[in-house]
């Protein structure tokens, strides 16, 4: 075969106005075919029976190089089974950039609608259907069963050289591809939701109750997007909170949610929610954040390269290679964006491949291109393995909007659409509300069912249509529509296949790994952090020098007994007061704990170990330095077991605080409330410790049994009395008296010490309520999650019992 016979021509698009039919209407242009050259054509006929293979000369100089020849396919129906090729010189040097012709959407017997009155102007300059013959003789309209040629991806698969080609759409081809719908329940590993009537209502006014949520039915598949949209309140966060089993305790559930086919609980490790706070630990790098994360959730059986492989492969899935030494950033310092916090979120969330995925506004702080790469990465994600995605958008992009498998459309918690995305548009304008031409659909959507802006809309066009009624017409059309029989059927032939039970797995890594790693990341976090320990180190160190120049040198003298006295006391109830210092830093690590516990990444008893031994080293610190600086400027008893007593008792006492805090912030999580509590409950502590009042002139009812020794002042103030006043000797100014009087007397006589037992005693019993006191901050986690399920399904109404709330459910519409 000859060079020249090799040769391939494509005819070429070139664009034209539309004839101005009417002075009211808009031409969009619109590409048109025009007849090739007249030059002469070469023909080369091949036998599609035979392999085509052709020659490196005819690959290199013909195929490949654009600026020499333009390249193009014909058809032609030869009884001979050959495919025909049209060969001539270049028409231009611009050849790659060949625009694709797609076919149009067919039109509605009923009659032109408003989306078809654009589509009309449009598709004036479009060429006849006999052009559409000329240039296109493959087109299935005009080709009879006998002499159809075969497809053109097995004439690619046979020619090497025609594979670079793009691919042509023969009008055949569906003009939108319709997603694929997932029949096969039985035999996918994925989860299954499905809602059945669905309602949520809050109190309202006293004693009557709002909806929020109205007879919600719809499912979600394994591999497929579901998006969640609607105006703002409309109920998209809600209906997310109550498929993920999070809803608050003062909210009421009725109707059916079913996992798999069966009423289950979501398990810790299954499912996974990224919520619309970016709670992150704000000291971290985006690298480091991503890569503990990684650590406390992937399995142990996974080597710690393969874990660090996977945490940077999500870091460059979610775009974040360019931050990833950068901090995350909070109010001390400025870090990521809230578009890149976005990203950090939804990463530490996919590492393990959740089996459910639950995204609360994914694209926000996002720009439209961000955004599609993020959804595009997700739902790639989801088909592969087999993640079923429910996510709540509040308005995205027409490229993200492709992206959608199935849609939720909600307006004042009422379902106006659900089905596939595709075919929404077409709901809309088959109700009379069409999507005007060159307009994002989902902008059109949430424009027609927002009624928070309904006066002006009504003066903007004319008040034909307010926005309740629309929401009306499309609630009610919907409702008796095929779409929605269809899904109902689609829900209870999910509900009928009763799949596997959702295992509690929780994380895969082993307990020792978890405590390894939240040590290592809250000892980090505290090093960064100046509100957790600097700040107070430096008001510590503030507060002794103030005590060690009052009491300087405080002598041996009978006044300096008292003088002692208060010094000690100072130091063991207002320096440990102190310690609530650190409540707001690490009330923020219990929102973390709270969203990283609900999602599965570690249990409680790691996270309190973690805590624990990472503050270790600096409260030494504290105890240490403050410590040295008032023990050695008073010139308190020498000896240096003294004063490591002293350190020992002082850093045992700010210990058991902080655990006293973490108690009261699993209980009261706001930091202002957390704070007055907690400053409350040590004033109380101190009032019967037994320096403002000596322990045998205290009530005995209440304020000495048991609040006494209850108390834990009573235990450091005798643990510092004994340790400072034993073997020490003071000169009596009592007349008649000894001339001298001891440390032991001092403290049987004037502090009423308890002196049955020794100060070692004091300090083991004060270590032992540390570890009370921490043993309670973890019952009360492990309670509050077991009796929260139990609350929530106090408030969640039978689906026998359910239609009394659905007939009345108290609307104050």
């Amino acid at each position: 075969m000859s060079m020249e016979e090799s040769t391939i021509q494509v005819p070429r698009w070139t664009p034209t106005r539309s004839p101005i039919s009417s002075p009211r209407r808009t031409h969009v242009p619109r590409w048109t075919p025009s007849p090739s050259p007249p030059s002469s054509p070469k023909r080369a006929m091949i036998n599609i029976s035979e392999s085509f293979e052709p020659n490196e000369t005819m690959q290199s100089e013909n195929f490949d190089d654009s600026e020499k020849w333009t390249h193009a396919l014909r058809w032609a129906p030869h009884t001979s089974g050959a495919m025909e090729l049209e060969l001539s010189p270049p028409i231009s040097p611009r050849v790659g950039q060949v625009p694709r012709w797609t076919p149009s959407p067919s039109r509605s017997p009923k009659g032109p609608t408003r989306n078809e009155s654009f589509d009309d102007v449009e598709m004036g300059s479009v060429a006849s259907e006999e052009d559409m013959e000329k240039f296109f003789p493959f087109n299935g309209a005009s080709i009879s069963s006998s002499t159809r040629p075969p497809p053109l991806d097995s004439i690619l698969l046979e020619a090497p050289s025609l594979k670079n080609l793009p691919k042509i759409k023969t009008s055949s081809d569906s003009a939108v591809e319709q997603p694929k719908e997932n029949n096969n329940t039985s035999k996918s590993n994925g989860v299954f939701l499905t809602w059945k009537n669905l309602w949520v209502t809050v109190p309202f006014r006293q004693s009557s109750r709002r909806p929020i949520l109205q007879r919600l039915t719809g499912y979600a598949q394994p591999g497929e997007l579901l998006a969640i949209m609607g105006p703002s309140g409309s109920g998209k966060s809600t209906l997310l909170d109550a498929l993920a089993g999070r809803l608050g305790s003062n909210t009421m559930q009725a109707g059916e949610i079913l996992i798999n086919g069966r009423k289950q609980s979501l398990a810790f490790g299954t499912s996974a929610y990224v919520t619309q706070d970016d709670t992150l630990m704000t000291t971290l790098t985006v690298r480091e954040a991503v890569h503990y994360s990684a650590q406390l959730q992937l399995p142990a059986s996974m080597l710690a390269l393969a874990k660090k492989e996977r945490a940077e492969m999500t870091i460059f899935e979610m775009g974040l290679q360019d931050c990833v030494d950068t901090r995350i950033g909070g109010w001390g310092k400025k870090g990521l964006s809230g578009g890149q916090k976005r990203r950090v979120s939804i990463c530490i969330e996919i590492l393990t491949r959740p089996k459910l995925l639950f995204l609360d506004e994914p694209t926000s702080g996002l720009d439209s291109a961000a955004s599609y790469h993020v959804m595009d990465r997700i739902v790639n994600l989801a088909r592969q393995e087999e993640i079923t995605v429910i996510a709540s958008i509040h308005q995205p992009s027409s490229e993200v909007f492709e992206l959608f498998h199935n849609l939720c459309l909600l307006s004042s918690g009422k379902t106006v659409y659900f089905g596939p995305a595709s075919m929404a548009n077409e709901f809309f304008a088959s109700n009379g509300f069409p999507c005007p031409a060159l307009r994002n659909p989902s902008d059109h959507f949430l424009r027609t069912i927002n009624k928070d802006f309904d006066l002006d809309i009504e003066q903007g066009f004319g008040g034909a249509t307010s926005t309740d009624e629309a929401i009306n017409i499309l609630v009610k059309a919907f409702t008796s529509s095929e779409t929605s029989q269809q899904v109902q059927g689609k829900v209870s032939h999910i509900s009928q296949q009763k799949g596997g039970v959702l295992e509690k797995k929780g994380s895969q890594a082993s307990f020792a790994t978890q405590c390894l790693v939240l040590t290592k990341r809250s000892f980090v976090n505290m090093y960064r952090d100046l509100g957790y320990y600097w700040l107070r180190l430096a008001i510590y160190i503030a507060l002794c020098l103030c005590v060690g120049t009052i009491f300087y040198d405080i002598g041996f003298s009978y006044g300096s007994i008292q003088a002692r006295g208060s010094m000690l006391m100072f130091v063991a109830a207002f320096l440990t007061f102190m310690a609530i210092g650190g409540f707001p830093s690490f009330v923020e690590d219990m929102k973390i704990f709270g969203r990283e516990r609900l999602n599965g990444h570690y249990g409680v008893g790691a996270f309190v170990i973690g805590n624990t031994f990472s503050s270790i080293p600096y409260l030494v610190m504290i105890s240490l330095i403050p410590g040295a600086i008032a023990y050695y400027l008073v010139n308190l008893q020498k000896g240096f077991e003294h004063f490591l007593y002293f350190a020992l008792l002082l850093f045992v006492c700010m210990m058991l605080v902080e655990s006293l805090m973490m108690m009261v912030a699993s209980i009261v999580p706001d930091f202002l409330m957390g704070i007055i509590t907690g400053a409350g409950i040590q004033g109380v502590m101190m009032l019967c410790g037994g320096f403002f009042r000596l322990p045998n002139d205290l009530p005995n009812p209440f304020w000495k049994y048991p609040m006494y020794y209850i108390a834990f002042h009573k235990y450091a103030n005798q643990g510092f009395y004994k340790n400072e006043f034993e073997g020490l000797t003071f000169p009596d100014s009592q007349l008649g008296g000894a001339a001298t009087i001891t440390g032991e007397e001092i403290l049987h006589n004037v502090w009423q010490v308890e002196m049955d037992y020794s100060k070692w005693i004091d300090l083991s019993i004060l270590f032992g309520m540390v570890v009370l006191y921490r043993l309670i901050f973890l019952g009360i986690i492990k309670t509050v999650e077991k009796v929260k399920p139990m609350i929530r399904r106090l408030f969640v109404v039978r689906p026998e019992k359910s239609r009394l709330i659905i007939e009345n459910p108290n609307d104050p519409q």
